[in-house]
């Protein structure tokens, strides 16, 4: 069931209990529970802290802990699943999902009593109706004739009997049309895959209502947002709602830097609102380095060929930046030419093409020396999540991502922007390297693009944050390289796949530029791997990222273009 009071059916009932908390491998979800984290921190509450990356691991961690607490919570994960069905948890046992991942499943909204689900529900759900999804048995429905009179004439028995017989019948044909119905409907609610609310914004909220909203909790509901932003996970007009939101909070905590009186000390934490470049970590990069690896700027420039080199060598003089300031790291050119660098990048960028050059962010400084744009800090954190360091196991590498969002660690955060620069550098030279060779294939209903073994960096993209990441430059990248850009615009889909060390393929589906935010790839890879009996496996929260043995890639995609034909 949905929780419309989060703070008294929520908090207030968790406040005095020991809590297992299930946080699930994404930038938001770390945002979420560095807020929660502070709010149990304020009250005293005991709580375990569990990271999961999918299904496996929280089935794994539920059965270890199940014993020893009641309540539990989890975080960017197990709404779109019927989580008991998967659990099998005891009667007493409470779940407080906070989950981005829509559409919710019909049998979390409508359980009252185990499933507890912290969702805005001014989110657009269109959750189908009680009726129209579950039916109670009907009594009465099998009639035996013992209610007959033994004394009743046979012609009135035979009467009582037919009528009987056609009730039931009837009955039996209005079950049949209810399931056909109740089967439409679901598929209609089901099959499309796409995101909500921000959990760090919802947990945001919630620290609001109960007056302990700090400035660090803030900038962390800023970075859970800018993560959906950054991966597509949401709308533009979503994005610049939940901005808009939150610049109301920014103004709150952050007046006191525009009065001279009051002002607080450099020291402090000051979150400000900008319009500032779309260029991923220029500010702790080169700018010419940013230009190159930047997906927005790398695919209209068409940088994998020649022609695309020259393009940006001419945007670069019509800007007036010389190469050597340029290839120099940002902080060292010279201050002139730093002044009015947003304007004239912008007014350079409509003249070829750009328009979205600037965008609404956050920007965070720690006294005079440090400054991070949002967008930053959620490249660095992804980074460190999915590093594919040996020494580094997926539990280390979630405790480095979460204390890189803290400002006492610093030099975690720096060592994660280290790691994205390495990694958005991995995914141009990919993205140059399948356009170059043609290893973008059209199956007829969808792109195929297949990383072989061997391929150089493809350790970088054996983790779904950074898979989907190149599935979906590589997507806005091939659009922009086709003559007839239009019609592919609209028309294809792009799954992705690499080989994993075991011998498995990991298989993201990434849905049409236009339509990024809902994806069917989904369903249509259960439909397709049901069909075919192909060896997969559903481990990974977002539906539509699969593992599917070689051996059954070839019959798996001919069902997957049979199917989507």
């Amino acid at each position: 069931m949905f929780v419309s009071d989060f703070r008294k059916e929520f908090y207030e009932v968790v406040q005095n209990q020991r809590v297992l908390l299930f946080v699930a491998s994404d930038v938001d979800a770390l945002c979420a529970c560095k807020i929660l984290q502070a709010l149990f921190q304020c009250d005293h509450v005991q709580y375990t802290l569990v990271p999961v990356s999918g299904w496996q691991e929280l089935e794994t961690a539920f059965l270890e802990h199940k014993e020893q607490f009641h309540y539990f919570i989890l975080i960017n994960c197990g709404a779109n699943v019927d989580l008991l069905d998967i659990l099998q948890p005891d009667e007493d046992a409470v779940f407080f999902v906070c989950d981005t991942h829509r559409p919710v499943n019909v049998v979390n909204v409508y359980n009252d009593t185990q499933i507890k689900l912290l969702i805005k529900q001014d989110d657009d759900l269109e959750v189908p109706a009680y009726d129209d999804i579950f039916r109670d048995e009907e009594e009465g429905e099998e009639h035996s004739g013992n209610e007959s009179d033994n004394g009743s004439e046979p012609s009135v028995k035979r009467t009582r009997l037919e009528e009987e017989i056609v009730a039931q019948t009837m009955k039996r044909r209005q079950r049949r049309e209810w399931e056909a119905r109740r089967r439409d409907i679901l598929f209609d609610y089901e099959q499309y895959e796409y995101h909500g609310t921000s959990s760090a914004m919802v947990m945001f909220d919630l620290a609001w209502m109960m007056s302990k909203d700090l400035n660090d909790m803030l900038w962390w509901a800023i970075v859970g947002l800018t993560d959906q932003w950054v991966q597509d996970k949401i709308t533009q007009m979503k994005y610049v709602t939940d901005i808009g939101i939150l610049q109301r909070h920014v103004s709150r905590h952050n007046h006191r830097n525009e009065d001279e009186e009051n002002s607080l000390s450099v020291d402090c934490t000051r979150i400000s609102f900008e319009y500032d470049l779309r260029l991923a970590l220029y500010q702790h990069w080169s700018l010419h380095d940013s230009l190159c690896n930047t997906c927005y700027t790398a695919a209209r420039f068409k940088l994998w060929s020649v022609h695309g080199q020259k393009r940006l060598q001419e945007f670069l003089a019509d800007v007036g930046l010389p190469l050597k300031q340029v290839k120099q790291k940002f902080q060292s050119m010279d201050v002139s030419l730093k002044e009015n660098l947003r304007e004239m990048i912008e007014e350079s960028a409509n003249k070829f093409g750009m328009k979205d050059m600037r965008v609404q962010t956050f920007s965070i400084h720690f006294g005079f020396k440090h400054k991070f744009l949002a967008s930053d800090v959620v490249f660095a954190t992804m980074s460190l999540m999915e590093s594919p360091e040996k020494d580094g196991s997926g539990t280390d590498n979630f405790i480095q991502a979460l204390d890189s969002l803290s400002r006492s660690n610093l030099d975690k955060l720096y060592h994660g922007l280290e790691l994205a620069k390495k990694q958005l550098r991995a995914t141009q030279q990919t993205i140059a390297s399948c356009l170059c060779t043609n290893l973008v294939i059209s199956q007829g209903p969808f792109l195929y693009c297949s990383l072989m073994e061997g391929t150089p960096d493809i350790v970088l993209f054996s983790k779904p944050a950074s898979l989907s990441l190149l599935s979906r430059h590589l997507l806005k990248s091939f659009v922009c390289s086709v003559r007839n850009w239009r019609e592919m615009k609209l028309v294809p889909l792009l799954p992705a796949a690499t080989l994993s060390p075991q011998g498995s393929i990991t298989v993201d589906g990434f849905p049409t530029d236009l339509l990024y935010v809902c994806s069917f790839f989904g369903r249509a890879f259960e439909k397709a791997a049901e069909g075919t009996n192909s060896r997969t496996l559903h481990n990974h929260f977002d539906l539509s990222v699969i593992e599917l043995k070689a051996e059954d890639r070839s019959k798996f995609l001919d069902a997957l273009v049979s199917l989507l034909s």
